[in-house]
């Protein structure tokens, strides 16, 4: 794993500074897009949304749950759910203009009713034991110092039998020395902290009391997104850089391209239920 430790204040510098830049060039869905295959031309709205549904699937709440988004971003996520679910989401995250920005678009959907934003860490998660019957955390786990700590706290106020969904950037080991030179890169600049690897994670699930855990590779779904992504900065690259300067623009760029085609770089979904007695 990567050595890079990032603290709050690093990552919600991050996306308040180029992660406004890239809502303004990808969309207010700031995650991977998911392709069915080479001859899939979706566009990028369609696959991020795509990816979404499929995190919708694998956390299945029933009627009348409350859900927990850790690192719910502008909310996008959020409004998916509740839009196919009859739930009620709580999404959390460390930036205060994110916050402000997902619940001015749930006021915008009609959807505050059924939606909540506050910041808070899910390190040290500001709700009670059992507080919620499901959570999913979209790309957010890997801004996190202690990963471990962040999986307790979200067994802790999940209800027993409650699902965790989990889509996170991973490493796909061996990995290489160009593999970790990008991986190292991106945490120095991006506010992430590490990158575990699939068995890390069930690892660390089972330590929290999380069980039937199911880990899919998805890398071939989604391994056009770095390159896609960067096309589409690059394309209106002299207008984002009047939002945070050009010298980010430009890293990220190259950063993305070299990421996209690195296969120690890959993609993981993951879901698990926690166990009648977690032990956290």
């Amino acid at each position: 794993m990567a050595a890079e430790t990032s603290g709050v204040d690093d990552v919600a510098s991050f996306y308040e500074g180029l992660g406004q830049v890239l809502n303004a060039a990808w969309g207010e869905n700031l995650h991977y897009g998911y392709w069915e295959d080479g001859a899939d031309d979706s566009p990028v709205e369609v696959a991020t949304a795509r990816l979404t549904d499929l995190l919708v699937t694998l956390l299945d709440p029933a009627p009348g749950a409350a859900v927990l988004d850790i690192g719910c971003g502008v909310g996008k996520p959020a409004l998916q759910l509740v839009a196919t679910r009859d739930v009620h989401v709580t999404g959390i995250a460390i930036s205060d203009v994110e916050v402000e920005q997902a619940a001015e678009r749930a006021k915008e959907a009609g959807r505050s009713d059924v939606t909540t934003f506050r910041n808070a860490d899910v390190m040290e998660l500001p709700f009670a034991d059992g507080s919620f019957d499901g959570a999913w955390a979209v790309e957010s786990l890997l801004h996190v110092p202690d990963r471990g700590r962040a999986l307790a706290e979200t067994a802790r106020v999940l209800r027993p039998g409650g699902r965790l969904v989990i889509a996170d950037t991973a490493e796909i080991p061996p990995v290489g020395p160009e593999g970790r030179k990008v991986l190292n890169n991106i945490c120095a600049s991006y506010g992430v902290s590490s990158f575990a690897t699939a068995a890390e994670y069930l690892e660390l699930l089972s330590a929290h009391g999380f069980v039937d855990v199911e880990v899919r590779d998805i890398s071939d779904k989604v391994v056009r997104t770095g390159t896609i992504m960067a096309d589409v900065v690059e394309a209106r690259r002299d207008e984002l850089a009047k939002i945070d300067g050009p010298e980010p623009v430009d890293q990220y760029i190259g950063l993305m391209r070299r990421a996209a085609a690195n296969p120690d770089i890959g993609y993981l979904v993951i879901a698990a239920t926690l166990g009648p007695a977690s032990g956290s």
